[in-house]
């Protein structure tokens, strides 16, 4: 199912440093998988973090696919699954989408067809978790002043880290050099002056972006656009051959006992499904891939079976 990485096999936008920065995919009516599954072979030096930022992916995105491989020391010939293909949420084709537990933003520049960019993102931690629903961007702003909120100045007086007021643009800033500004109060799309923590749940609520993703964003995306943030942990497409299961580890890791794991399932079939699709789908299947949760499509319908080697 997997093939040696060929860099040209996904498009993918390139910013003026010549860095990868997002990947372009196109849109097929027929499909709900985009991209493409590719591996490589880790260098002597490399560690997850480096491979994260070096292929436009999340930390976590890189541990989820590959578990049992050293994030920190993977080894020289080491093969890396490199998380570049995908299941679209089941959600209108429109604006901007961000899946909470998959740590990553897409979006559709022409709507329903042509294509998807996708980035990696980080989202809030368990106790300052980023809210679900529909908004839009109401503003832009290149180098953003800073006004942390006094619940944030609290938390960092309580860790004797005291933060001012104000924090002016520069290199101390953690919004970056880009902001976007939903119509959430409170909440926006941002960069980062620590982009190494990319790809987890580490911030107050916001979503935070490697800084060459929010320049690209923040350069294509108008004010108006709507951002649909949403919470679907398993995601099943159609395609021509059949099923694909893509499986995230819920939000909430007290919800991961078997019946909300096959309540999960059942509403992303309900979901995914049209009028005589189903019968190829396989239930078993699904909760195999669903208890891996390896954050990569996996073929779920029953009239064959491909479950990739995890290494």
């Amino acid at each position: 199912m997997f093939k040696l990485i060929n860099i040209f096999s996904v498009l993918f936008w390139l910013n003026a440093s010549g860095s990868l920065s997002a990947a372009e995919l196109e849109l097929y009516a027929d499909s709900d998988v985009v991209g493409e599954p590719q591996i490589i072979l880790a260098e002597y030096e490399d560690t997850f973090i480096k491979l994260a930022r070096r292929y436009n992916l999340g930390y976590e995105e890189l541990v989820q696919a590959n578990p049992s491989v050293d994030p920190w020391l993977p080894g020289e010939g080491t093969k890396v699954v490199l998380p570049t293909y995908f299941v679209l949420p089941k959600v209108p084709r429109q604006g901007i989408v961000i899946n909470l537990p998959e740590l990553r933003l897409y979006y559709f520049p022409d709507g329903e067809s042509g294509r998807v960019i996708t980035h990696p993102i980080s989202i809030g931690r368990m106790e300052w978790g980023t809210p679900l629903g529909l908004s839009e961007i109401v503003s832009k702003a290149h180098n953003p002043t800073w006004y942390p909120p006094e619940s944030i100045r609290e938390e960092h007086a309580a860790q004797n880290r005291p933060l001012p007021k104000v924090v002016p643009p520069g290199p101390d800033n953690p919004l970056g050099k880009h902001a976007l500004r939903l119509s959430l109060p409170g909440y926006l799309i941002h960069g980062t002056n620590k982009p190494s923590g990319l790809g987890m749940r580490v911030t107050h609520g916001c979503i935070r972006m490697f800084p060459e993703d929010i320049e690209a964003l923040f350069e294509n995306v108008p004010i108006g656009t709507p951002v649909r943030i949403v919470d679907q942990p398993y995601k099943i497409g159609w395609t021509n051959d059949g099923f694909y299961l893509e499986a995230h580890p819920p939000l909430e890791q007290i919800m991961t006992d078997d019946a909300w794991t096959m309540t999960a399932l059942t509403r992303a079939f309900v979901l995914a499904t049209e009028e005589g699709q189903g019968e190829s789908f396989s239930w078993d299947l699904a909760e195999i891939v669903a208890l891996k949760s390896l954050g990569v499509p996996e073929f779920v319908s029953s009239d064959s079976l491909i479950i990739r080697d995890e290494n």
